[in-house]
């Protein structure tokens, strides 16, 4: 998938080791309350091109077009069974911090998020964080996802006490991406 300046594509092997260290920057771990082995880092790349495969969509790797070959990732998921929002499908990204503030996560969100509602015709789209990650949530309201206070939840993953636990849920309906785009306040 093109956006203007970035490819979304399926997970290479040169990939594995930037993606490894993407998941052990300090800045990165910071709201993931741990990090992956390098294991378990893989691991999760044969899960998300399973998922790929199997659904039609799923987290791509993110490359910039003429410029790095891999930035991070971002795609939609289907949210962990054991989350209170589930069944859902979420957006989600995750860049490293040489490349935050240049917009490629909202850039690739809404690219994923279309690719949901327009391909795989999905009727909702969900995205959380810990409450204290204010920058993953300022892309979420940027995507026009909605804050969502009923459906906070706190992350069964993260132990009781953990400043991470407590999640926030965003979300947005088919309709509502449909009326935004509609209205010129979305993608």
């Amino acid at each position: 998938m093109r956006t203007g300046r970035l490819l979304l594509r399926p997970f290479e092997e040169a990939d594995l080791v930037p993606f490894a260290a993407l998941n052990i920057h300090p800045s990165v771990v910071e709201f993931l309350g741990s990090s992956p082995t390098r294991a378990e880092s893989d691991a999760m790349v044969e899960r998300f091109s399973a998922e790929l495969e199997g659904e039609g969509w799923g987290l791509w790797a993110i490359e910039v077009a003429g410029g790095p070959a891999f930035v991070g990732m971002c795609g939609l998921h289907a949210a962990p069974r054991a989350l209170a929002c589930a069944p859902a499908v979420e957006v989600g990204w995750r860049l490293h911090p040489d490349h935050w503030g240049n917009g490629y996560a909202t850039e690739a969100g809404a690219a994923s998020i279309r690719h949901g509602f327009d391909t795989a015709a999905l009727p909702e789209i969900v995205s959380f964080t810990a409450v204290a990650n204010l920058r993953s949530q300022a892309v979420m309201a940027r995507l026009g996802l909605r804050r969502d206070p009923d459906a906070d939840f706190d992350h069964p993953n993260l132990p009781e006490g953990s400043p991470l636990r407590a999640h926030v849920l965003y979300r947005i309906s088919r309709d509502e991406w449909v009326t935004q785009r509609q209205h010129g306040s979305g993608d």
